[in-house]
């Protein structure tokens, strides 16, 4: 199980330094290395890290999907392993936390080429709630790490280059509907009322409809989790017949998206986060 977790941490090293790696040639030397392993149990071995890193409030591997279900030792394992490398949680605190680069920004899609991002939805994607939980008892809550995944929601130079980007693919679906005329309407919210809407961006159907959309972007995998606020949770489940998520990821790379349409607490996995600081 050790070398098993090596091996993951590794290559989650190596994906936040942009150094390009060889999977299938990773699962390969594992396997040798342990002698007795199928790819496919090394392929799910690395799921089950994803889902242990996820729990933990941080990226995984993009490209092995979490799996749940996994013995409390691998999780103490890739806890203890993490606490040996200081160094790559260095470097993703400074991944989370940087502004979009010139690199990054810089793309510009042809409308057939950005309307190629759109990718399947998966199955209930993963939010956090940021509403406060209530411990029971006059004490403080447990918070044992830095959340990753929380510092990168709070980076405002990624979620309004995600922003952008969906307003592109909005302007691109609906000119290549024939709607350009509705193209030229679409209201980028949270910059001209601010973020108290509940949404990002007022785009709408082909036949005029309005969509209310709330955008959450990351620099990692699609089924990385995202936070939500009560506040849109609470826009979603008044508008759902207009309210529409869209999950910009891979900004880093190659952005793609998925979009749902409905209550946020119908179409997504709603996990409440526990409340930094004192309960009352």
């Amino acid at each position: 199980m050790a070398a098993t977790v090596r091996f993951y941490l590794d290559m989650l090293e190596l994906e936040i330094h942009q150094t390009p790696f060889n999977k299938a040639e990773r699962n390969r030397a594992l396997r040798e290395f342990l002698n007795d392993r199928s790819s496919g149990a090394v392929e799910r071995k690395h799921q089950n890290i994803s889902a242990v890193l996820v729990a933990e409030r941080l990226p995984y591997v993009d490209g092995y999907k979490p799996l749940g279900n996994y013995q409390g030792i691998l999780a103490e394992e890739v806890e203890a392993q993490l606490e040996q490398r200081p160094e790559l949680l260095t470097a993703l605190q400074a991944l989370v936390t940087a502004e979009v680069t010139d690199d990054e920004a810089a793309e510009v899609l042809s409308y057939d080429d950005i309307l190629q991002r759109l990718v399947d939805t998966p199955t209930r994607p993963t939010s956090t709630w940021t509403d406060r939980v209530r411990e029971e008892g006059n004490r403080y809550a447990r918070v044992r790490k830095i959340d990753y995944l929380e510092l990168e929601a709070r980076n405002r130079s990624l979620g309004s280059a995600g922003e952008r980007f969906v307003l592109d693919f909005e302007r691109a679906r609906l000119v290549v509907a024939g709607r350009e005329d509705l193209a030229h309407r679409i209201e980028h919210t949270s910059v001209e009322r601010g973020d108290g809407a509940g949404f990002d961006i007022l785009s709408y159907d082909t036949e005029g409809s309005e969509r209310l959309i709330e955008v959450k972007t990351t620099r990692f995998g699609g089924h990385t989790p995202f936070y939500v606020s009560a506040n849109e949770v609470r826009v979603s489940e008044q508008e759902q017949q207009r309210y529409h998520l869209y999950r910009v990821f891979r900004f880093r790379e190659r952005p793609e998206l998925f979009t749902a349409t409905g209550a946020l607490s119908d179409v997504c996995e709603l996990q409440p986060s526990v409340y930094r600081g004192r309960v009352s």
